[in-house]
């Protein structure tokens, strides 16, 4: 890539900027979500649960919700952040009347979605903490995992939002793709017990449950070599989706 870090940090800066101004209102809506999912589900639906996957059920629950957290925050800030960016206030157009390239557009992009994911799911872990679902030091690797998570669905938010054309088909994204992740990525229950053989091949091409599953490793403390595949997994299919977006924002900002 032909990119300047230092014009990347200048992308990165302007939306840490414009974030600053509203972040308030940015947080609480996606930082609470999975909070209330671990308090409603976790420990409601969890009293009537002995255990999951050989642990309390709010344990169970918790690395899901970390990777969940960090899903969003990469999610909302490269679809509809960007696509206003790029289709109603011109920010990036206005961008390559300086120094600024595409590429340089294209990893600002990306390091400010990464931050995002880090406060985001690293609130929600200290969250798990307090709940004593955390088991210290070694939960501690999870913290690897977040900006992993925010990397894979940065890169698929991105290349939709560069070839969607209306802001509207953005509902189609959250519900027809984020919903299903959310419900059948390992997250609320463990997938090797309830789905057949065939579908846990199929299951194996779902993003979220990748991240789901190493952190759920990490919190137990018992890393194996399926780890190396989940990580293989994230960082392959992140730089082939990073790969197909550059030339997509090439398209969209040079023609």
């Amino acid at each position: 890539m032909s990119v300047s870090l230092g014009h990347a940090l200048s992308v990165w800066r302007r939306n840490g900027t414009m974030y600053s101004r509203t972040w308030k209102s940015n947080l609480l809506p996606n930082f609470f979500e999975p909070v209330f999912y671990l308090a409603a589900i976790g420990v409601g639906v969890g009293s009537y649960i002995n255990e999951m996957g050989g642990s309390s059920y709010a344990a169970f629950l918790a690395p899901g919700l970390v990777c969940v957290a960090a899903m969003n925050g990469a999610s909302f800030e490269v679809t509809y952040n960007v696509y206003v960016r790029l289709e109603y206030d011109k920010a990036y157009d206005a961008m390559l009347t300086t120094p600024v390239s595409a590429d340089d557009i294209l990893l600002g992009e990306i390091l400010w979605a990464l931050t995002r994911v880090c406060i985001y799911g690293g609130a929600f872990y200290l969250v798990t903490i307090l709940f004593g679902l955390a088991p210290l030091p070694h939960s501690l690797g999870v913290l690897f995992v977040i900006p992993l998570t925010g990397l894979l669905f940065a890169a698929i938010g991105l290349n939709f939002s560069l070839r969607v054309p209306s802001i509207e088909l953005f509902s189609f994204y959250f519900t027809l793709f984020l919903t299903p992740l959310f419900l059948f990525s390992d997250v609320f229950f463990p997938i090797q017990e309830r789905l057949p053989g065939v579908l846990q091949w199929v299951a194996e091409v779902l993003p979220l449950l990748h991240p789901v599953r190493l952190a759920r490793s990490i919190f137990r403390g018992e890393l194996g070599w399926l780890a190396l595949w989940d990580v293989a997994y994230i960082v392959g299919v992140s730089a082939l989706l990073l790969r197909w977006a550059r030339k997509s924002v090439r398209q969209r900002l040079v023609g």
